[in-house]
């Protein structure tokens, strides 16, 4: 696995709707980041997503989805751009 400079992966969230947020509800998702794996410069992955193996993410990249393995995503939010 390669992790470039300022990557994020971030497991804690919170409810959309106000009152839970509110009185300090917060929940954790696994990321599970597959063999080979790089993640380029400044990528956020956010909670609860897989990233297939041997998989590229372009750097600044925000994560909000599953991955497919074996492809180069982009964007935000990240999308598969080609396979490789």
């Amino acid at each position: 696995m390669f992790i470039a400079p300022n990557v994020v992966l971030t497991t804690a969230g919170h409810p959309v709707e106000p009152g839970p947020r509110v009185v300090g509800w917060e929940f954790a998702r696994p990321i599970t980041l597959g063999d080979n794996v790089w993640l380029g410069a400044g990528v956020l992955v956010m909670p609860g997503v897989t990233i297939g193996a041997g998989t590229t993410i372009g750097a600044g990249s925000v994560v909000t989805r599953d991955i497919p393995a074996g492809v180069v995503a982009v964007g935000n939010p990240c999308r598969v751009l080609r396979s490789i």
